[in-house]
């Protein structure tokens, strides 16, 4: 029986097909835009969240201070004992690698001229296999363990203000734990880039044992935490938590406060988005069941009189919404997965966002929950729509329907 009713809403879609075929379109084109816009979205926020994790680590240990209060002098709240913190550390089955990571602030001079910087002191051999080409070498070589005298990576546009080169000599001063002045001379090793031009002003590499020697002390400011995958790290958080009480941990996502803000604006500029689609098609459909419930009326009326019950009239009309709205939804989930899949044959780089001097590749994310959520409340839609337009017409006097011109 639902079949033959199936069946009685597909054929009426048929009667004027150029009217049914209009609101398929946009069905389609606005499912299509739904998803596009959706997998974009969830795109970007995938590639942010790696990033982040990518640049810091799934976990972040840390004294609380560190997280919390500002430095009177570097390093004040910075980790002791850090071997044996590691050691515990990567005990964990789940835990892929430990990097430690000294951030601290100073001068840095040609002899000639001095710019601020942002230091950051990392285990080098560890730091750019674990991590992967986080950064773009321009020239030189990243920094390796066993290097003879103290080396530095700068950024780019810091070398072009020093006029400095692989090979150059340098000096960075800076404020050591106790709050004494001490200087270091340094040799360039590398110019690298992050895409970031501010951060390319500012920022130097080197390794622990150099940036501990500038600073006078044994300490590191945090440990990053690398898992296996991103899926653990909640587990993971609460599992170092209780093992370290004494200290704070946390997430990449407590770190990452660029893709905080991205994700809250993306998910109100799509949002708004996708209810803007829904209430089209939603008119659309609408528009097109009325007019076709109006040629009908007659027709409604007949079949009253024959007998048809006013709820099988309505569910047939719904079906009819249901057709429509689901042929359409249907047509535009596979033009979305075409152009993804596109997408990932032929990459196409998108402009640099702001704050940034490098594009990126434009991906769409093919997400099966999106998916089915998407075409599940488009046809749900048309279905409501559908049968609030027809519910008073199927619901009118068989006489009035009858006298209908």
């Amino acid at each position: 029986m639902n079949f033959m009713w199936l069946k009685f809403a597909v054929q009426n879609t048929l009667r004027n097909r150029r009217r049914s075929l209009v609101t398929v379109s946009i069905a389609a084109l606005g499912t299509a835009g739904i998803l596009l816009a959706g997998g974009f979205a969830l795109y970007t926020y995938q590639s942010l969240a790696e990033a982040a994790a990518r640049d810091g680590g799934h976990l972040v240990l840390g004294k609380p201070d560190q997280f919390t209060r500002d430095e009177e002098t570097p390093l004040q709240h910075g980790l002791d004992d850090v071997t044996a913190l590691r050691a515990q550390l990567l005990a964990d089955p789940q835990v892929r690698s430990v990097l430690p990571k000294i951030e601290f602030s100073g001068l840095i001079s040609n002899g000639d001229k001095s710019v601020v910087m942002m230091g950051l002191g990392v285990e080098p051999d560890a730091e750019f296999s674990v991590k992967g080409p986080f950064l773009t070498l321009k020239a030189g070589q990243v920094l390796g363990g066993d290097a003879k005298q103290p080396e530095v990576m700068l950024g780019d546009a810091l070398a072009r203000n020093l006029k400095a080169s692989p090979g150059s000599s340098l000096t960075l001063l800076a404020s050591t734990a106790d709050g004494a002045l001490n200087a270091l001379d340094v040799q360039v090793k590398a110019v690298f880039s992050t895409g970031v031009p501010e951060m390319d002003k500012r920022l130097v590499y080197t390794d622990i044992a150099t940036a501990q020697r500038l600073l006078g002390t044994q300490k590191v400011s945090s440990l990053g935490v690398f898992l296996s995958r991103m899926e653990q790290t909640l587990p993971s958080q609460a599992r170092l938590a209780a093992a370290n009480p004494k200290l704070t941990v946390q997430t990449w996502e407590d770190q990452a406060f660029f893709y905080k803000s991205v994700r809250d604006l993306y998910n109100r500029i799509f949002g708004a988005l996708g209810l803007i689609i829904g209430v089209i098609v939603v008119f659309v459909v609408t528009n097109a069941m009325s007019m076709a419930i109006i040629e009908r009326t007659r027709e409604i009326g007949t079949l009253r009189a024959l007998g048809t019950l006013p709820a099988q009239l309505l569910r047939t009309l719904a079906l009819e919404g249901m057709v429509l709205g689901g042929v359409g939804a249907l047509v535009g989930a596979a033009l979305s997965l075409a152009v993804s899949v596109f997408l990932y044959a032929v990459p196409i780089d998108m402009p640099p966002p702001p704050g940034r001097s490098v594009g990126y590749p434009l991906h769409i994310t093919i997400d099966p929950l999106m998916y089915l959520a998407t075409l599940s409340a488009m046809v749900l839609l048309t279905m409501a729509a559908s049968a609030w337009v027809a519910r008073r017409t199927v619901n009118m006097p068989v006489v009035d329907a009858l006298a209908h011109t």
